[in-house]
């Protein structure tokens, strides 16, 4: 039995398939042209392939790692084709992301135990950071989950106004205190009714401005606090937000986040909408915290928790 049939279901896999469309369609038609007509790994094939890495979005540090690794491997193992080169490829991946600390999930879900679990969601305006909240919030209603969403980017009123609607279309709670509040006050209130209300799980969005504002680093770590002040032990995921089609500029993103707070956790969106799927494998290499999330499609089922032996399986599929 494949794993897609053991632990996904049709749907899941055709978006998952479906979304990484343009990243295998770049990547592979490119490594099948580089290795068309050799018969061993050769210097020119090694920067053909360092060029194919880079240009989706793998990073420099990762790609000189899958270089020497591949090195390492044909020199025990000779190389003889292309289908023999996937399966290193393949193999020198699935290592990659071993070695982060990514665990392969099969459904949402939160600690048995921790009630109210509380999530705190960072990243910069225009990542998909409210709707992957919309999408969270309606994947753990559907669990059975009592969830809250705090409206804590206050700074502007479409923020707080998509909440709101998710939160209706999810038929989850919602609590906010409207325009330009203090957000690290929004925090402390929401993890409070959570608290109150029984709620088994409290979401809550922060600001979005752009990274490199000081102002919004130092107010994430004072989020942080503040839910720490109300619930010792809280917030107990601190899930980063990023944009696949952004490539390099999710990894300097990731840079200035984690940084500024202790990310556990990171939801990579619209995967299906960049050739550069390999920002994943960046990511996972260079920051070792988990990818947990990853967003395959506009749909409500279309974040997918992610499993990286699924995803390997499709990018090679």
């Amino acid at each position: 039995m494949s794993f897609f049939k053991k632990f996904f279901s049709k749907d899941k896999e055709e978006d998952l398939n479906k979304g990484l469309e343009k990243t295998k369609e770049s990547f592979f038609s490119q490594i099948t042209k580089a290795v068309a007509g050799k018969s061993k790994v050769d210097i020119d094939f090694l920067d053909d392939l360092e060029n194919i890495l880079i240009s989706s979005d793998v990073g420099l540090e990762t790609t000189v790692k899958i270089i020497e690794r591949l090195e390492k491997k044909v020199a025990e193992d000779k190389y003889l084709n292309t289908e023999e080169l996937n399966s290193i490829l393949k193999h020198i991946i699935i290592e990659i992301l071993s070695e982060n600390n990514t665990k392969d999930i099969e459904d949402y879900d939160v600690p048995v135990g921790v009630k109210p679990y509380i999530m705190m969601v960072v990243g910069v305006n225009g990542v998909g950071k409210t709707t992957t909240i919309g999408k969270l919030a309606y994947q753990f209603k559907k669990k059975g989950h009592r969830v809250v969403l705090g409206a804590g980017d206050t700074f502007r009123a479409a923020a707080v106004d998509q909440l709101k609607i998710w939160s209706e279309r999810s038929k989850v709670d919602f609590y906010s205190k409207g325009m330009n509040t203090d957000p690290a006050a929004v925090a402390y209130e929401t993890t409070q009714y959570a608290i109150n209300n029984d709620m088994d799980i409290a979401i809550i969005d922060t600001a979005g401005r752009l990274h490199t504002k000081t102002q919004l680093m130092e107010e994430l770590t004072k989020i942080k606090r503040s839910i720490e002040k109300k619930y010792p032990g809280a917030p107990h995921e601190v899930l980063l937000v990023l944009d696949a089609t952004t490539g390099q500029n999710a990894i300097e993103q990731a840079k200035h986040f984690t940084a500024a707070t202790d990310v556990t956790a990171i939801a990579l969106t619209k995967l299906d909408g960049s050739a550069k799927g390999g920002v994943v494998l960046g990511i996972s290499d260079q920051f070792k915290i988990p990818i947990k999330y990853i967003g395959v499609g506009e749909g409500m089922e279309q974040l997918q928790v992610f499993n990286r032996k699924a995803f390997v399986d499709s990018l090679f599929t």
